[in-house]
């Protein structure tokens, strides 16, 4: 294995936007991997490296990786033999293919098994490589955005569903005739400070 730009924050607990994204190149032969790493010299992102889907696979239970883009052909494993083990370990992981072979079984067989984001001939065009990159991490931080943002939504609504089970009274809103909440300005200011201090007790025994 070989990498570059080494940077602090590969974390993937941090938001997306708040770390460099990890590139896996996968091919057993080395000219390949160090020709995209060449040409991803001026992109943002940590780059690694592995001749073979084994050593790729160990790498990938050691490190956090945005994107895996693989070579099909390789001895051992191949492409979309490594990527379809990729989708079922690390399903959030986008993956890519590279082919030598233009065939339609190939794509089909890659598609099917490893569930590609992208499927590119040999020799590959490293601008459009590169592009597709870019694309599929955007769209990689929108789900993951996505994804905390209805952990946000289900956690609130479980700790709210838990205070109105046990505390009833204190969701518990004033109307009048016309359906409108009334608020007591007398006490309402001490209400509102006793219901977040309650909240904030259930949220720590929650």
């Amino acid at each position: 294995m070989t990498q570059s730009r080494q940077s602090p924050t590969t974390d993937p607990k941090l938001d997306a936007s708040a770390r460099v994204a990890t590139i896996l190149l996968v091919d057993d032969e080395p000219h390949i991997t160090e020709a995209l790493k060449r040409s991803f010299r001026r992109e943002p992102y940590e780059l690694l490296t592995a001749t073979s889907g084994l050593d790729a696979q160990h790498i990938l239970e050691r490190r956090h990786v945005d994107v895996v883009v693989s070579d099909e052909q390789m001895p051992g494993l191949s492409g979309s033999q490594f990527l379809s083990w990729v989708r079922q370990h690390f399903p959030h992981t986008i993956r890519m293919i590279l082919s030598g072979q233009a065939s339609l079984e190939a794509a089909v067989r890659a598609i099917n098994e490893g569930e590609v984001y992208r499927f590119f001939l040999k020799p590959c065009n490293p601008t459009d490589l590169m592009v597709t990159i870019r694309q599929a991490l955007a769209t990689k931080r929108l789900e993951e955005q996505s994804r905390r943002l209805l952990h946000e939504y289900q956690r609130q609504a479980a700790l709210l569903a838990k205070v109105n089970q046990t505390s009833p009274e204190l969701l518990r809103l004033n109307t009048d005739e016309r359906g409108a909440v009334v608020i007591d300005e007398a006490d309402g200011e001490g209400e509102l400070t006793d219901l977040l201090a309650e909240i904030e007790l259930a949220m720590k025994r929650s």
